[in-house]
């Protein structure tokens, strides 16, 4: 592993432990050329994917990028770290498992929506916002009227 300081690749291991529920491992590294420390984790790969563009283009799945929007969409509300990062997982995890290599990019939106709509609400419609393209303050009216319960009937 290369040394992110110095560029060394003689670095070496100092603790390694499970990660993300399991599915992860942490290693914490240390380069004896500049004596800098750093972490790194390790991930199980089923496949290597690529998204299906809705323009057409291909594009090599990239977790991070995923990651990305979805603590965006999480920015500034109560949901742990741990669970952001298994949800991530998870959503990796069943991407890789559909059987081809292949992905469309609305796909991979569904199914973050799905994760995000099972643990916060708010995260879902701002995911949704982006994801769907909403233009105007009806559409997120629209949206948000799905979401809610129908109200009781007065008799």
């Amino acid at each position: 592993m290369r040394c992110p300081f110095c560029g060394d690749t003689e670095t070496q291991v100092k603790d390694s432990r499970p990660a993300e529920d399991h599915v992860a491992i942490r290693r914490r590294r240390f380069c004896p050329a500049c004596g800098g420390r750093f972490t790194t984790y390790e991930r199980v790969q089923l496949r290597d994917l690529t998204v299906l563009k809705k323009n057409g283009r291909r594009e090599e799945f990239d977790r991070d990028k995923l990651a990305r929007s979805i603590r965006i969409a999480l920015q500034k509300r109560p949901i742990a770290v741990d669970r952001v990062d298994q949800m991530i997982s998870g959503i990796v995890r069943r991407l890789e498992s559909l059987g081809d290599s292949d992905v469309r990019s609305d796909t991979i939106g569904e199914i973050v929506m799905e994760s995000l709509a099972r643990i916060d609400t708010v995260a879902y419609v701002r995911f949704a916002s982006v994801y769907k393209n909403f233009q105007e303050a009806d559409d997120f009216e629209e949206f948000v009227a799905e979401l809610r319960p129908p109200a009781p009937k007065e008799e």
